[in-house]
């Protein structure tokens, strides 16, 4: 998926659409939004042709997920793109799915990246002046935003390990987190973030049935998740290296569908 740069205003607390005031009543907290110049319309993306109104509301899946008692089956799974992806915005994607349910399913893409660069990030949103920014630790200046996918470029979330957490704080695993507020990016800023933390803007999102269609269709492979592999920044080799951690061959991977 490569779109255009993104202008980033603002990171708001409570300006959100009408349909999320029930995610923000039950959790307290809102879930921090980025503001574009140029902003789109939020519309899931359904790889092979379905109509894109049926994706379940990602606020609705993640409310969902932290009411439930357990998890989806694809809760905390690497989706790997087959040689045979019909969309190219999602060739040789590797994503982390956060969320899974008989509602639809929730997304980010781990291995595609953003041009705007962390300091730049931080000083657009308002949580520190150029002169801080240059300054930043180099965890922090080095720090890589991602394109989490093609729904709702404007919205901000960061991955990140268990020793982190807020009321806010959506645990996709036991030593994995999901948070969007701003304080995450104040901790990171500050060196008092998670151990391991990945930003993206967008995610990626799929109706109920959409994306278990998607796997039988032989567009996706799917494996466990690996924090090493997670939160490593090693990017552009990302998807070469998770395949070979499950023991496949690019060169030898052939169109019939499979699971790890």
């Amino acid at each position: 998926m490569h779109g255009g740069d993104l202008n980033v205003r603002s990171w708001l607390r409570n300006d959100f659409m009408a349909s999320l005031l029930s995610y923000l009543r039950d959790l307290g907290h809102s879930f921090a939004c980025l503001r574009c110049t140029s902003a789109t319309k939020s519309r899931a993306v359904h790889l092979f042709g379905a109509p894109e109104t049926r994706y379940a509301p990602l606020m609705d899946l993640l409310r969902h997920k932290k009411m439930a008692a357990g998890r989806g089956f694809l809760d905390d799974q690497f989706l790997i793109a087959m040689p045979g992806m019909k969309d190219d915005r999602f060739t040789r994607s590797v994503i982390y799915i956060c969320a899974h349910s008989d509602e639809g399913a929730m997304g980010l893409v781990i291995n595609q990246t953003q041009q705007m660069l962390f300091p730049d990030l931080l000083v657009q949103l308002g949580i520190m002046n150029e002169q801080e920014a240059i300054r930043l630790p180099a965890q922090a200046r080095d720090f890589v935003v991602r394109n989490g996918g093609p729904v709702d470029r404007s919205r901000g979330f960061v991955l990140h390990s268990g020793d982190y957490r807020v009321e806010s704080s959506l645990a996709v695993s036991d030593d994995i987190c999901l948070t969007a507020t701003v304080d995450i990016l104040r901790a990171i800023s500050s060196g008092r973030g998670p151990r391991h933390a990945l930003m993206a803007l967008g995610y990626s999102g799929w109706g109920a049935g959409q994306l278990e269609s998607e796997i039988a269709e032989n567009g996706w492979l799917t494996c466990p998740a690996n924090a090493e592999l997670l939160f490593d920044t090693d990017i552009e080799r990302k998807y070469d290296r998770i395949l070979a951690s499950i023991g496949i061959d690019l060169a030898h991977l052939s169109l019939a569908a499979g699971h790890a």
